[in-house]
């Protein structure tokens, strides 16, 4: 913080200097606590007090030495810096030209013309009309995409939007990881800021190659309403940004988080780093932004799964089977059973089984020797057919991601155990299970970080952790006879767990699965896992135990219904081998997005003791 004389020095430099003007404390007070001033230095209010720290965790975007604990600091030497003569580039105006703009507009500054060469050149490569916000959908492989991904696309003119977009640029943030970092190392450093965020430029071809075409990402694209000058501004900032440091956070400080600065700076008012509390999800955010009034239209770009997905489903069954056969190399492109269809319909066939050869040739690996000229008969006879129409679009969903329910859930539940009733209350900050209403989440996907269960038993008057759940990834993505992806799961936390005298203490544990899951008629998705889990405690004969294990289930998701309901089996084996058998049956009615109530079954048999508990509730969204 700037010294009481210090800060007189300042002021009577800038009132004495030649080049300078008058300016009161009362000024230099009312512009450093300005709410633009203060997004532009990325300051947020410290936890106590009325003082301010900036995010920005890199030396070179403060002019003062005290610029990131001090927003006046900063004010009075960015006052200065900007009204030196010459210097080109490095002058202050070129380097911090929304702080110059947004200073300039507050006070009567002399002109001090500089020429800001490089950052011209840049606005120019950028050509930049409009803004839009894509959102990438969750990718549940890869940690740092678990929740989706947001990023900024720079539109040019629309003139030139019909054979530019796809070299239009982009704004992202992301963490700065080494390459070499594993999934887990790279997701516990992400959680607790081990590594520097770095906001970048790419092409927006890039983007779509590495999001819908690789990881299979489906791509939301919301047109912002900004109007030119606030393009203008939130350009200037990203100038002012790019390649900065910020600490990387999974959970608030993350790709979206810096997205909302950007928004907030070019439109002032919209304070949408004020709705994050103590997570940002990317769907979240986007929701905010729609909620602002901010988005002009919407429009959905399928990846290249979903593309070829909804060709071979808007099969006939008799030609589906058929495509599997071509790509297999089991019938001819020339067969009769395929040139004795009729011309439209052998030219979806042949469209469809196109497609789902190039992709699995650039997605798993199909060698090129075969993928090749089967993809050359297919063009060749596909070009003998005209007038036909071209292959079917998937349609929109019906509901954006972000339009989902909230992530945050709360849940009440009462219900009784081995002879004693219980109240149990539910926190989850995030995100989504496969009993949550559905709509605007990936089938069969399920996502929760930080769930606590906490019960009150009525009996004796005690509250008791029953769960807390670290992480639970699940992913049950169907197989069938084009597409054979593996189902799987993992989970990291601390249960309550049955020891053999009859104890129950919280254990930590670690469990996982993989195995396969396949649809079946109506709406209803069969699953087949080997499972694993380990399990810590003093309370056990060993102070641990490992279990090999079976989940056989069954489960059915819609907007107004999800249910679950299967066996579980585990095989104890460290403390003396003792089975686990669980009957489950868990279900879901969902009354809105914001409201489901809740059902839960299950009778369980573990040393020879048998046991039935159920519950009843709700969970709110928000």
């Amino acid at each position: 913080m700037l010294s009481t004389k210090r800060l007189w020095s300042a002021l009577l430099w800038l009132t004495l200097s030649p080049c300078a003007f008058a300016i009161s404390t009362q000024q230099i007070k009312t512009l450093a606590t300005d709410p633009v001033w203060l997004a532009l230095g990325h300051y947020r209010p410290d936890t106590f007090g009325g003082t301010y720290t900036s995010q920005a965790d890199d030396v070179g975007f403060f002019i003062s030495p005290q610029g990131k604990h001090s927003p006046r600091a900063e004010l009075i030497a960015t006052l200065i810096a900007i009204q030196q003569p010459g210097g080109g580039d490095s002058n202050a105006r070129c380097r911090f030209p929304a702080r110059d703009r947004w200073l300039r507009s507050k006070l009567e500054l002399p002109a001090n013309p500089v020429a800001c060469t490089a950052y011209q050149s840049w606005r120019q490569d950028l050509n930049t009309e409009s803004v839009t916000l894509v959102f990438a959908a969750s990718y549940l492989n890869s940690p740092s995409s678990m929740f989706g991904h947001t990023f900024l696309r720079l539109d040019p003119p629309s003139d030139d939007q019909d054979t530019n977009l796809l070299l239009a640029s982009t704004i992202s943030y992301a963490a700065d990881a080494a390459a070499h970092d594993s999934e887990l190392l790279f997701a516990y450093r992400g959680i607790f800021g081990g590594y520097p965020g770095i906001t970048s430029i790419q092409p927006y071809y890039e983007k779509i190659r590495q999001y819908s075409d690789i990881e299979n990402r489906d791509l939301w694209e919301y047109r912002l309403n900004l109007t030119p000058d606030e393009v203008d501004w939130m350009l200037a900032h990203a100038w002012e940004i790019h390649d900065i440091n910020f600490d990387y956070y999974f959970f608030d400080e993350n790709c979206a988080y810096r997205l909302l600065a950007l928004i907030d700076v070019a439109r002032p008012g919209t304070n949408l780093l004020d709705k994050v509390t103590t997570h940002a999800i990317p769907s979240d955010t986007v929701r905010w932004v729609v909620d602002k009034g901010l988005v002009s239209n919407v429009h959905y770009r399928p990846s290249a799964f979903t593309r070829v997905r909804y060709a071979l489903d808007e099969l006939p069954p008799h030609d589906r089977d058929l495509a599997g056969a071509i790509a297999d190399g089991y019938v001819a492109v020339e067969a009769p059973d395929v040139t004795d269809l009729a011309p439209q319909r052998r030219a979806h066939l042949l469209d469809a089984t196109y497609d789902y050869v190039r992709y699995q040739a650039d997605a798993e690996g199909w060698p090129r020797d075969y993928a090749a000229p089967l993809s050359h008969a297919l063009l060749a006879a596909r070009s003998q057919i005209d007038d036909s129409s071209p292959p079917p679009s998937p349609p929109t969903p019906a509901i954006r991601d972000d339009q989902g329910h909230d992530t945050m859930r709360i849940g009440l539940t009462g219900g009784r155990e081995a002879g004693r009733s219980y109240a149990q209350l539910t926190v989850r900050p995030a995100y989504h299970d496969e009993l949550d209403p559905p709509g605007g989440y990936r089938p069969g996907a399920q996502l929760q970080f930080l769930r606590l269960d906490a019960r009150y038993y009525t009996d004796n008057d005690s509250l008791d952790l029953q769960q807390l759940t670290a992480v639970n990834i699940r992913s049950l993505t169907p197989r069938d006879s084009f597409f054979t992806p593996w189902s799987w799961q993992v989970g990291v936390g601390a249960r309550r767990t049955e020891a053999a005298d009859g104890d129950h203490p919280l254990a930590p544990y670690l469990a996982g699965g993989v195995g396969g899951s396949w649809l079946a008629p109506g709406r209803i998705q069969a699953i087949s896992l080997l499972t694993a889990d380990v399990e810590v405690d003093n309370d056990l004969t060993k102070g641990y135990d490992v279990a090999p294990g079976l989940d056989l289930g069954l489960l059915h998701q819609s907007s107004t219904l999800s249910l679950m309901g299967g066996i579980r089996s585990k095989l104890w084996l460290a403390g003396g081998e003792h089975r686990e058998d669980e009957l489950y049956l868990n279900g879901s009615l969902h009354l809105s997005q914001a409201l489901s109530l809740t059902a839960d079954f299950n009778r369980t048999s573990y040393y020879d003791r048998i046991g039935n508990q159920w519950q009843i509730g709700f969970n709110v969204y928000f």
